[in-house]
């Protein structure tokens, strides 16, 4: 059904629900978290014939980009189809990129839902001869208040083909693709490729830490000024997402061992890149570490400067309630329906009044002595 506005005798097409429902099941079935790779479009003066033709060109131009076939010629070359030994990118698959993979390229089909697992941790798997790897990669968060987190991709290979899948689109693999043509970088085998992505996941984890440790930074100085909630909560999210990090980076580097189990005794180990890969590992799981430990130390620190501030004020508002309470406690003496003897005195409610004040004054100068004030 359709929507329709009058104005200056006019009718616009506002939306049209039932027109994009069929394109929206065509790609979205069997996937995970696609909210990432949707579509949108504006509808200003249009005919349904054009919404349509322009869903047509968006879902061909996704189909262009969600699967690459690359080519290792001196960095990743896209070509315009697939041949055998070269390296299938899919992102956000849909129904025909599941039936590329399951029925011409005989994947096993239990991998691509193993890899749709948002909470699958690094590991590999082999049916037949097929190996699946999954590992775990950095990316931005579209969650309110989480920066960053972490989801699997997986890479499956056999003597022949190479496949990479990720429920996600992330700026690692399209990184990863301009790093090889600008470095001139030749990937001979698909262990090769599987330990310079591991390599290049490394390097956006340590991207991503500088930015948390900006964030850290940007927060203590709001705390410094006035600790709000806010600003607490955007220090815990952000250890939130370093704790991902460091489970991620951990697991990555532990499939690193079992890939040399894997491929020990073969021409695809290379001991000098493999080398290459640990170091980074190790150098983003220390830095996920330190500012880990760092972003406790600050929230300890603020929490015992909250705790203070409250001592403060309750010290504060207990010797204002003491010096208060003098002059009432006289006033109530001299309230009483008794004989206070000093009714014929001239200036008695004076001297009550002085007397009062002298006593707070001095209540006061007290508190002020001991830093209670």
């Amino acid at each position: 059904m359709y929507t329709f506005f009058v104005c200056n005798k006019s009718f616009y097409l506002v939306g049209s629900f039932f027109a994009l429902q069929r394109y929206k099941k065509q790609w979205l079935k069997r996937t995970v978290s696609n909210d990432l790779c949707t579509f949108g479009l504006a509808f200003t003066h249009k005919s349904i014939g054009d919404i349509d033709h322009n869903a047509s060109n968006l879902i061909k131009e996704r189909r262009q980009t969600m699967r690459k076939y690359l080519y290792s010629e001196n960095g990743f070359v896209e070509k315009n189809e697939w041949q055998p030994g070269c390296w299938v990118n899919i992102e956000c698959p849909d129904d025909n990129d599941f039936h590329f993979i399951t029925e011409e390229l005989k994947v096993p089909e239990a991998f691509l839902e193993d890899i749709a697992d948002v909470d699958e941790r690094p590991r590999t798997e082999t049916e037949g001869n097929w190996l699946l790897t999954i590992l775990r990669i950095p990316m931005q968060s579209n969650q309110r208040g989480v920066p960053f987190i972490t989801v699997p991709i997986g890479i499956i290979t056999n003597d022949e083909i190479i496949i990479s899948v990720c429920y996600h689109h992330t700026e690692l693999i399209s990184d990863f693709i301009q790093h090889t043509r600008r470095k001139n970088i030749v990937v001979s085998n698909k262990l090769d490729l599987i330990l310079r992505l591991i390599y290049s996941s490394a390097v956006w984890f340590l991207k991503y830490l500088k930015q948390i440790n900006n964030d850290v930074a940007t927060a203590e100085k709001e705390l410094e000024k006035s600790i709000r909630n806010e600003d607490l909560l955007q220090l815990m999210k952000l250890q939130k997402t370093l704790v991902y990090f460091n489970t991620s980076i951990r697991g990555n580097e532990i499939m690193i061992g079992r890939l040399r189990k894997i491929f020990q005794g073969t021409n695809y180990l290379d001991l000098e890149l493999l080398e290459d890969v640990v170091i980074e590992l190790k150098q983003a799981y220390n830095t996920v570490n330190i500012y880990s430990d760092i972003l406790t130390g600050t929230m300890d620190a603020f929490a015992s400067i909250i705790s203070n501030n409250v001592n403060a004020i309750m010290k504060r508002m207990t010797s204002l309630s003491i010096t208060l309470m003098i002059p009432t406690l006289i006033a109530s003496f001299y309230g009483m329906n008794v004989d206070i003897h000093v009714e014929s005195f001239p200036h008695a409610f004076a001297f009550i009044i002085l007397f009062s004040v002298i006593l707070s004054a001095l209540t006061f100068v007290w508190f002020r002595k001991i830093r209670w004030f």
